[in-house]
Parts: structure tokens; sequence; C-alpha cells
């Protein structure tokens, strides 16, 4: 039988990546947003929903609960402001979870953050402790949303899995973001602003994602209960990030030091994905180099149609 999704977030870039990897599988793609796709992100074989994940009866009215799985991607990417950001990613969360708690559903996904392992050492394993140290609202409303689940999970046997992600990149992603913004800068050959560079982060291409989410979802253990790092498991520094871009590219002219460091920054943020490795026999493909050479690609054949 054909498989029915459901993936809230589905307009966004992660979700554009996920919905078009589930209908090459024949499966049944339908996404909830709060905004119609961008046409660079709509896919003709997607049934589009709109509702506001933060309104019980808006949820109630849209969708019904004959999916086979849930991927919930949903929630504000902008963070300024604390009532929408914990609206979306912690109401949102228990509103669509609370919908499939007596369904069929086989498995529900939830898409976490890096940040809800708070300040403990990298490489970091999947802590679920609620720490203090977590000062974002965004950090603070996903660790919430993470804990509900395994609310019901405990208590209605709910197939939730969790998925903290470190930084994602790739083709369709909006120049909100490290990567994108400085490819987009290097292309044009404009002088853009930056931190000085010195801290690490991890990043993971797109298709290697997709790819964990569907062996996640393939897995005839429902990995109920659990909590899984998805990244490459290898800081890089910033700098050298955006130094690797501009040579890639040939141009474009970074200002370091230009940009202050948050107060909650993290000098050095990456995971462990000995789990992911052992539970669903997953580990990334694309090497850093690879992937900003197929992103770099995409970018200088849509230059026009993104905005900095």
């Amino acid at each position: 039988m054909t498989k029915k999704i459901l993936i809230t977030g589905g307009t966004g870039f992660i979700g554009y990546h996920l919905a078009k990897k589930c209908i090459k599988l024949g499966w049944k793609v339908t996404s909830l947003s709060s905004n119609k796709p961008n046409k660079l992100r709509k896919l003709k074989r997607v049934k589009y929903l709109i509702a506001d994940i933060s309104s019980k009866r808006d949820l109630r009215n849209k969708i019904k609960v004959d999916y086979d799985y849930v991927v919930n991607l949903a929630g504000y990417v902008d963070h300024s402001s604390k009532i929408k950001t914990i609206k979306s990613h912690y109401y949102g969360c228990k509103n669509i979870s609370s919908l499939f708690v007596n369904s069929k559903i086989k498995k529900f996904i939830q898409i976490g953050s890096s940040i809800e392992n708070g300040k403990i050492k990298s490489p970091q394993k999947e802590n679920n402790i609620p720490n203090r140290k977590i000062f974002s609202i965004y950090g603070q409303s996903k660790l919430l949303g993470t804990n509900f689940l395994l609310f019901l999970n405990k208590k209605y046997n709910f197939p939730v899995t969790v998925l903290r992600l470190y930084l994602i990149y790739g083709p369709y992603q909006d120049p909100n973001r490290v990567i994108p913004i400085t490819i987009l800068n290097s292309i044009l050959n404009k002088k853009f602003d930056c931190s000085d560079g010195k801290q690490s982060r991890d990043f993971l291409y797109i298709d290697d994602l997709v790819d964990g989410i569907i062996e996640i979802l393939a897995k005839k253990n429902n990995l109920s209960g659990e909590i899984i790092n998805l990244g490459s498991g290898k800081p890089t520094k910033i700098k050298k990030i955006i130094e690797n871009i501009t040579n890639l590219v040939g141009s474009g002219r970074p200002l370091f030091g230009k940009i202050r460091f948050r107060k909650d920054e993290i000098n050095k943020l990456y995971p462990s994905i000995k789990k992911a490795k052992k539970l669903i026999n997953w580990a990334p493909k694309t090497d850093l180099n690879l992937g900003l050479k197929k992103t770099i690609l995409f970018y200088k054949k849509n230059k026009f149609l993104f905005k900095i």
C-alpha cells in the first residue's frame, strides 16, 4: 500500500527536500505550513494545507489523522519574537502530536535542535536533562517539546523519535544562515560582515539528513522514545568555511570581526553520532567540500531569486 506522510513545515528548506524524496519513493505527501510554498520550492505532487500549528481548532479543521508517518518540522525560523517562538515550537508540537495520540500512526519524528543538548562538552551525546544553561527561548521551547513527546511515549506508547540536528546546509536554503549568505555575497563579489570565525560548528549536507529521516521511517523497529543526534560529527571553524567558499567561488570580501558573538554562543559545538550509526546504520556520505560545491552551483544558477 502507498505510504502516507504529513510533513509539518513542508514548505521550508528541509521540508522541501524531504517531500521531494518521499515523492520519488512513491509516497503520498501532504504538507502543512502557515504559508503557501514559494515558486522555487513548490512541488506538483504535494498536497499543501495552510494552518496555524499553534491553534488546536485550526489543526482539527484542516487535518485528518489518516497518515502512516508525521515529521514535525514546523516552527518560526526567526526567533526574535519570544511569543511566536514558544507558540510554534512548543505549543505547536503539543498540538500536532496530541492529534495523533489515539491514531494508528506508525511513526512520529520530531525535528529538534542541537541546542537542546545544552552546553555539555562536544562531541555532545544525546542529553535530555533540562539544562539551565540553555539561554535561548528557541532551545527552551524545543526541549519542552521533546519532554512532552517523551511523556506521550511513556504514557501512551506514542511512537516518537526525536532528532537533534546540527547545522544543515544545501541548495534551496533561504539566505538567513552562514553558508547561503556567504555564497551569495561571494558570487556577487560583495563585502560582508562576519564574526572573527573562531567558533567551530558541525555542518551536514541536506541529502544526508533526508537519508537519515527516511532510514528511521523505513526501520521495522520504531525507535520509539529515542533521541538521536544527526550531524557530520566533525567540527569546522566558521572562518575556514567562509574562506573555503570565497576560494571556491573566486570572489567575495569577508570582513572578519565585524559581528560580535552572542551571549549564549558556544565556542565548539558538534555531536557524537555513534547512536545514529548503531541504531539506524547511518553516517553522512557527502564531505564538506563536495557539499559546498553542489550548493555553490545551485546559487550561481539561481542568484537573482534570492535577496541578501
